[in-house]
């Protein structure tokens, strides 16, 4: 096997989590198999009885998504890794939304995997070369770019990394790595904007765990 292909292993539990490389240069991270992401979102295991049928995505098929978007974003470490799968599986339920709905009739714009807000779909539809024409004639109907974004898997699933990567600072990006719990919170409040609960640090904390997280 050639420097430009291989495999290091992260995880004692080497079937879960592996380093993976394009490049010699550039370490990107993979969760190998289904089991870590039925850790963090338990109830991912099917779509039956889900409340929005066509925005429900299981586990298994939301994995090779989150992986690309790894890819994508140059995700190199799991601290990272655990955040960004914490944060979508939070604020989907369980990847059983990208819409949001709450409260009835929901905000306009805001969805994807991440629930980001409209002005960071606009922002982050931008970045992607395939959408940007398709963004301008959109204008400011905040719907209409959200629905972009969300016809496309890939692009539905990568807003968390992108998020991370492009939108908050080096220090908090570089806080993450370790998966630290002060690390993540400073990300909460910090980039994301919000506050730190119970319920989001569960989720946080079974990623952690689950990806094997080192440092914590």
């Amino acid at each position: 096997m050639g420097p430009s292909a291989f495999l290091i292993s992260l995880l004692t539990f080497s079937t879960f989590v592996t380093w993976t490389a394009a490049l010699p240069s550039s370490k990107t991270l993979a969760v190998r198999g289904v089991h870590p992401l039925l850790a963090i979102a338990p109830n991912a295991k099917d779509c039956n009885n889900a409340p929005e049928p066509k925005e429900c995505i299981t586990a298994k098929d939301a994995l090779p998504f989150i992986n690309k978007s790894f890819r994508n974003y140059n995700i190199c470490s799991a601290g990272q890794a655990a955040t960004i799968v914490s944060l979508m599986a939070f604020e989907t339920s369980d990847f059983k939304y990208n819409i949001n709905h709450f409260p009835p009739p929901g905000n306009p714009g805001q969805g994807t995997r991440n629930m980001q807000s409209f002005e960071f779909n606009k922002k982050y539809a931008q970045s992607i070369p395939a959408l940007k024409d398709k963004v301008a004639a959109a204008g400011d109907d905040k719907n209409a770019v959200r629905a972009l974004l969300l016809a496309n898997e890939e692009y539905d699933f990568g807003s968390a990394a992108w998020f991370l990567t492009t939108q908050c600072t080096q220090p908090i990006q570089n806080g993450l790595k370790s998966g630290s719990l002060e690390g993540w919170k400073a990300y909460i409040t910090d980039c994301v904007g919000t506050t730190v609960t119970e319920e989001r640090q569960e989720y946080f904390d079974r990623a952690v765990k689950a990806l094997g997280v080192k440092g914590t």
